[in-house]
């Protein structure tokens, strides 16, 4: 197994994308600190901390439920010594915790702005920061970021100035702490879909049943996540990287097993 004796530690990984990640890494060795809000089910997202955490342990894994609100770094210190407590350690952090409204500049409230930026932005500097000194120990240590390669073109910010914002200081964390963290051959990296992905954000926010079948499943992200995440982080580092490439790079080409409707029309996501 690819990660055994690692551990990962995944916010947001209480559903989706973030759940995907955290099953593929158990799937190949890791142990996996749980970090998110969701400690009871909404019917609309599904989902918990604990509900992730049993699925990986019946899986024959190993996993803590921890609940975390990045907004608050008391949250996320108790998150990381918690996890090192329980495993040791930490190998990876994936910085996946994140809040999108696609609202013009007239259409956002001061608080969604507040909260993308909390939580995309503050959230995972913090978390990032605190990682570091168990990184430190880690003989491969990554950091990974779910946001889009940056491009200035105006066009990727007209339409939702605020959240483009938020994503673009994530991808200028990875890219920042590629350049920091370098002497400590602490990788860190960003990762970004080709097309939409099936997540409880598509179905309620953006496109609903329509966009859904339109996108891939999470689990493209998590397959191109667990590539990257095995390369050596001295190396490997201050990427903007496409799920679709990383899977290309390794020889995987059919990537039709991916698609939520098997032959359907899938969506470019709207920062590709």
């Amino acid at each position: 197994m690819l990660f055994n004796n690692k551990v990962a530690l995944i916010t947001g990984a209480s559903r989706g994308i973030g759940k995907a990640i955290a099953m593929k890494l158990a799937s190949e060795g890791a142990a996996i600190i749980i970090a998110a809000k969701s400690v009871e089910e909404n019917p609309k997202l599904g989902g918990t901390i604990f509900s992730v955490a049993k699925e990986i342990e019946e899986a024959g894994g190993r996993a803590l439920a921890v609940q975390c609100d990045i907004r608050f770094e008391d949250q996320i210190i108790n998150a990381i010594s918690k996890g090192v407590e329980a495993f040791g350690g930490i190998d990876i952090l994936v910085n996946n915790a994140s809040a999108i409204s696609l609202t013009t500049t007239e259409q956002t409230e001061a608080k969604r702005f507040d909260l993308m930026h909390d939580i995309n932005v503050r959230g995972t500097f913090l978390m990032s920061k605190h990682c570091i000194a168990p990184l430190k120990k880690s003989n491969n240590p990554h950091i990974l970021n779910l946001s889009p390669p940056i491009n200035m073109d105006k066009k990727w910010f007209g339409g939702h100035v605020a959240y483009t914002m938020s994503k673009y200081n994530m991808s200028m964390i990875a890219l920042g702490l590629s350049e920091e963290l370098k002497q400590y051959k602490i990788a860190a990296n960003a990762l970004w879909p080709r097309t939409t992905i099936a997540t409880a954000a598509v179905q309620n926010l953006l496109g609903g049943e329509m966009l859904m079948r339109m996108s891939r499943k999470p689990e493209i992200i998590a397959d191109a996540a667990c590539y990257i995440l095995n390369r050596p982080s001295g190396e490997c580092t201050g990427n903007f990287f496409i799920d679709e490439d990383v899977l290309q790079s390794e020889g995987i080409t059919d990537l039709s097993a991916y698609a939520v409707v098997p032959g359907a029309h899938l969506y470019t996501d709207l920062f590709l």
